[in-house]
């Protein structure tokens, strides 16, 4: 995903300055996209330069609200509907995993239980934020549900696959074959 098709999604939801954009990252995208300030400005200055986005008003202190124009909308939908994404081809995690025989088994059995109570910790954030989130049917509501839920989901399989790794490691140490 490139912050280019966000910062489009999230204008396609209605005109909003960097300040408002960067407070929707902040409060619903971090956990999935995050971005800093000056990428999110720098990102809008490269859209509007390539006529994807336009200034629809200028306010004070240089404050600018921006539009997506029909272009914009073009490649957000080109991107969404034709280009597929490349799903998981980087994940540090695994790497870290596969390559866990160079420490001891202990320090390996560490690391996965670590990775268990992190997902867990994670999991926890995202079930108090949908708790704490007055969800309605707006289009944002609807797909930020939807993301948040796959958060939740996806740090149990987490959380669980790596105490199932963590006794893999134990049996394989111990020269014993575990159960799956």
């Amino acid at each position: 995903m490139s912050l280019r098709h966000a910062l489009l999604g999230l204008l396609s939801n209605g005109p909003g300055s960097g300040y408002d954009l960067l407070g929707a990252f902040k409060s619903t995208l971090s956990n999935v996209w995050p971005a800093t300030q000056s990428q999110v400005y720098t990102e809008l200055t490269r859209l509007a330069d390539a006529d994807l986005i336009r200034v629809a008003e200028e306010g004070p202190r240089g404050r600018k609200t921006y539009e997506i124009t029909a272009d914009g909308g073009e490649e957000l939908r080109h991107w969404l509907l034709g280009v597929d994404p490349d799903g998981y081809r980087r994940n540090d995690i695994l790497l870290r995993v596969f390559l866990l025989g160079a420490v001891e088994p202990d320090e390996a059995r560490e690391f996965m239980r670590r990775r268990a109570e992190i997902a867990r910790i994670r999991n926890a954030q995202f079930t108090a934020m949908d708790e704490a989130t007055d969800w309605d049917d707006d289009t944002l509501s609807v797909y930020g549900r939807l993301t948040l839920e796959w958060g939740k989901r996806f740090t149990r399989m987490q959380a669980e696959w790596s105490e199932w790794a963590a006794e893999q490691i134990a049996a394989a140490a111990s020269g014993e074959r575990a159960d799956s």
